[in-house]
């Protein structure tokens, strides 16, 4: 057995299955499509499952694949053990119902023992107890020693979910010798120790649960294995765990280099040199894949992981950010098998040095105040309040703060923590319209026996389609569909595009000899299945009708004109910008363009009219659109863009006006992009740390808006009584000069009445304490007005307690103000405002020398007036 490097290993695992016929194919995207249980990609297995339920259709019958992963339940422990990581790769082989388990173990052992030349008596195997069959095999068949092969129980050879197909699981083990024993008499395979370590798990699929504990055979078995990568090159390298293989320690080198250690020398040091080297293989990864830090979801997962890794460089003692140099080694060691990471590169190191940044701005503080609130807490419990408070102001998630307070045996109330948090969410989600796009899909079991639909919307705008299925609004299939329900219906071809890569689904009209009806809505399934949501106007409609479709022409054409513009704005924003601008987000509808794109400040005025004129520029030049269906190795060699995180299929779409933009898509496009007819962009805003936002129109509706501006500018031209719309901007110019020039009279007019307030407010004083106390309620007075007053006597008095409650219509305020002698003796102006509002219902406070409060009740401040002296002499020290 000879050493072999990581991504030496990975190469000939994919080529070993390509031989026996495999389809070879990329990493799906650490995003999740389609399939909203998990956050993240998490097993080999994972983005295929679709192939393995039928929903989906796979590409080939057998496939192999290294896939990207995340797991992320035990991040307090990676770093601190030598064994857990986040990030690893997952080598597999899947047969979806054509071979099983004589080629999968046969294949498993030629790759083992042949390919990779390990040892035979060094490997062991392990079968579920019962599972005769698969012992046949590999003691008769492949010819291993049956003293090599372990029965376990279902805990660790079965694998099942719940209800649906499950299976026995054989795995292989590598020995490595009785140095890394327990010493155990009954050490065998199994144990907890490191002798034994299993690398690889052949899962064989050919049973179905029924969620009640019976087992039916399946149809059509499959074959699903999963190989740690990682695991596999600790194996090859000898190497006792994962940080010490090449890539690894090619990584921890870099940031050993940065920081002036080295791994080894010291445990604390090694400890964050393996979190460091794990987060940020991590969030590069992550990262390409088109995750962007953020509070919620996978964005949390990645902003997690940065800050975790950063905060552990300060503890080397980098106090510059220094992970997105360190991203180089990372892109460098995966750049063969993943080259989106060359193609990202700066788009990734990006991300990672403005987070690095961000976090960088308020770790000192925010480590500050822990450290209070830890004294505070008196070494016990950190309150949900204190965490939240971090979390909120400085961006420590929460898991830094248990981290850091469990270096300290303390903990954190979690449950008033995640109370508040939930809070703050529920009131973002109040004060923000959706602007997710209301797709009515079916569940995934409803949909699986429903055929996939023809498009023919690129070609034409109408056909005639047959009624495949009809489900009402409950989402259950009915055979009859009458006027005035709103139906769900699928055709077996249809002119509508279906909602996809941000553009909306097309309306229009349904008819058939008995029925008319509206199409509301078209969306569509992973399995390509179109939905057609449908109003009955009249009639009545049956499973098996004949149909006439016809797509709402002028709402197909302002999508279309947006969704080109949106090509042509992308395009502008990455020549005005740099390379680093991606798409992160769009909403093409008939009335708008939303582009969502990585950016790191606002755009200037100037900025915006560049990005328009460039675009505009393409619209006059009148570029013919050119649409081509080409390979993806085709498409990249021409600079198409893709979407992160999207998965491609052997054949893909490319759209192209001239060299200006090319893009992958499969939405609908002008033919010419004068066909566009301007494009105007009316908003710019940031929507997320690193993301901005911009809102644009273009043909009818640049011309509504240009026909609504000038009405409100005509409009205000007559209430200014300008003489024409050219006057404007000179007749508002003096109209300001005379609005300041009236201001300034005011302000001297209610300055001049709060002297002469605060003069008579001193003539009227009573003492408490050697102090000079003025109490008044004054009518008609504003709060500013207050304030005006209490710095007048302020700046005659020092030794003084003023207490105002000012009446202004049906509104009341409470100011207190406390001379610095007054202070010396304990009069405190923020305590006996609170005190005094207090007998009005009202809450407030502030500081020291000055405070106001709002009062609730005016029918009690007479009231609240009449306790002051009994307030004040409570203060006095």
């Amino acid at each position: 057995m000879e050493y072999m490097k990581t991504n030496e290993l990975r190469q000939k695992f994919l080529d070993f299955f390509a031989s026996k016929d495999h389809l070879k194919l990329p990493s799906f995207p650490l995003i999740p499509k389609d399939d909203n249980s998990l956050l993240l990609i998490n097993s080999g297995m994972a983005p295929m499952k679709k192939y393995f339920t039928g929903e989906v259709t796979p590409p080939r019958t057998r496939v192999t694949t290294c896939q990207k992963c995340i797991r992320t339940p035990d991040i307090e422990r990676v770093g601190v053990t030598a064994r857990h990581i986040t990030y690893f790769e997952m080598l597999g082989n899947f047969s979806f119902g054509d071979y099983f388990k004589n080629e999968a173990t046969a294949w498993a052992w030629e790759f083992c023992t042949e390919v990779l030349e390990m040892p035979k008596d060094k490997l062991w195997i392990s079968i579920y107890e019962n599972d005769d069959e698969t012992f046949e095999i590999w003691t008769k068949k492949i010819g291993v020693d049956p003293s090599h092969i372990v029965r376990l129980g279902k805990e660790d050879n079965f694998w099942e979910h719940g209800e649906g197909p499950c299976g026995p699981c054989s795995e292989l083990y590598f020995d490595r010798g009785e140095s890394y024993s327990c010493g155990s008499p009954t050490c065998t395979v199994g144990c907890d120790c490191d002798r034994y370590v299993e690398f690889w798990n052949l899962v064989f699929t050919q049973f179905n649960n029924d969620g009640k504990g019976n087992y039916s055979t399946l149809t059509k078995t499959n074959i699903d294995t999963g190989m740690g990568l990682e695991r596999l090159a600790c194996i090859m390298q000898g190497v006792d765990n994962v940080f010490l293989i090449d890539t690894m320690q090619n990584i921890m080198r870099h940031i050993g280099k940065v920081a002036g250690v080295r791994y080894g020398d010291n445990p604390k040091s090694d400890t964050s040199l393996r979190i460091i080297t794990d987060h940020i293989r991590s969030t590069t990864m992550m990262i390409a894949d088109g995750i962007m830090p953020s509070n919620e979801g996978r964005g949390y997962v990645l902003r997690r992981l940065l800050r975790r890794a950063a905060r552990h460089g300060k503890l080397l003692g980098v106090n510059s950010p220094f992970l997105f140099e360190v991203c180089d080694t990372v892109i460098d060691e995966n750049k063969d098998i993943y080259p989106v990471l060359s193609e990202k590169c700066e788009y990734i190191k990006m991300i990672i040095k403005v987070e690095e940044e961000n976090f960088a701005k308020t770790i000192d503080q925010g480590l500050i105040l822990l450290h209070d609130f830890i004294s505070k807490a008196n070494g016990k419990t950190l309150t949900g309040e204190d965490a939240f408070k971090l979390y909120d102001t400085y961006g420590f998630p929460l898991d830094l703060t248990k981290e850091i307070l469990a270096e300290k045996s303390m903990t954190v109330d979690e449950g008033r923590f995640k109370e508040l948090l939930e809070s703050q969410k529920e009131r973002a989600r109040s004060a923000r319209q959706s602007t997710h796009f209301d797709a009515w899909k079916l569940d995934s079991t409803t949909e699986k026996a429903v055929p996939p639909t023809i498009f023919s919307g690129y070609e034409s705008l109408q056909s005639r389609s047959k009624v495949i299925r009809i489900f009402n609004n409950k989402k259950e299939p009915i055979k009859q569909a009458a006027a005035g329900e709103n139906v769900l219906l699928v055709l077996d071809k249809t002119p509508c595009y279906a909602q996809s890569g941000g553009q909306v689904g097309d309306i229009g009209t349904l008819r058939s000899d008995g029925c008319q009806a509206k199409i509301l809505d078209t969306t569509k399934n992973a399995g390509g299945v179109f939905f057609h949501k449908v109003k009955i106007l009249s009639g009545s409609l049956s499973s098996q009708d004949v149909v006439s479709v016809e797509v709402d022409e002028n709402f197909r054409q302002a999508v279309t004109r947006n969704h080109s513009a949106a090509h042509l704005l992308q395009a502008a924003l990455r020549k005005v910008f740099g390379n680093h601008v991606q798409q992160a987000g769009q909403l093409v509808s008939e009335k708008i363009v939303r582009f969502d794109f990585t950016h790191f400040s606002a755009l200037s005025p100037k900025d915006i009219s560049a990005v328009e004129n460039l675009v505009n520029k393409q619209i006059l030049s009148a570029i013919n659109c050119e649409i081509k269906e080409m390979s993806i190795d085709q498409a990249k060699k021409i600079g198409a863009m893709a979407l992160f995180g999207e998965k491609y299929g052997e054949k893909v779409r490319v759209v192209q006006f001239d060299d200006f933009s090319v893009e992958l898509c499969g939405g609908t496009h002008v033919s010419n992009s004068g066909q566009i007819g301007l494009f105007k962009i009316i908003s710019e805003n940031s929507v997320a740390s690193g993301v901005r936002r911009i809102e644009a129109v273009t043909g009818q509706n640049l011309l509504e808006l240009l026909n609504e501006k000038s009405e409100t500018i005509a409009l205000c031209s007559s209430i200014l009584q300008a003489q024409n719309i050219s006057e404007l901007p000179s007749v508002c110019s003096r109209l300001m000069k005379t609005l300041k020039e009236k201001d300034g009279i005011i302000e001297k007019l209610n300055t001049n009445e709060a002297r002469a307030q605060a003069n008579a407010l001193l003539e009227d004083t009573y003492e408490i304490a050697n102090t000079k106390i003025i109490a008044k309620k004054l009518e008609d007075t504003s709060a500013e007005k207050l304030k005006a007053i209490c710095d007048i006597i302020k700046g005659k008095l020092a030794d003084f307690v003023l207490l105002l409650v000012a009446v202004d219509a049906d509104k009341a305020v409470a100011a207190a103000c406390v001379g610095s002698d007054a202070l010396k003796k304990g009069f405190n102006a923020g305590d006996i405002v609170k005190k005094i509002v207090a007998f009005t219902g009202g809450k407030g406070g502030g500081k020291a020398d000055f405070a106001m409060a709002g009062i609730k009740e005016i029918g009690k401040i007479d009231l609240a007036l009449s306790k002051i002296p009994e307030v004040l002499k409570g203060s006095v020290k």
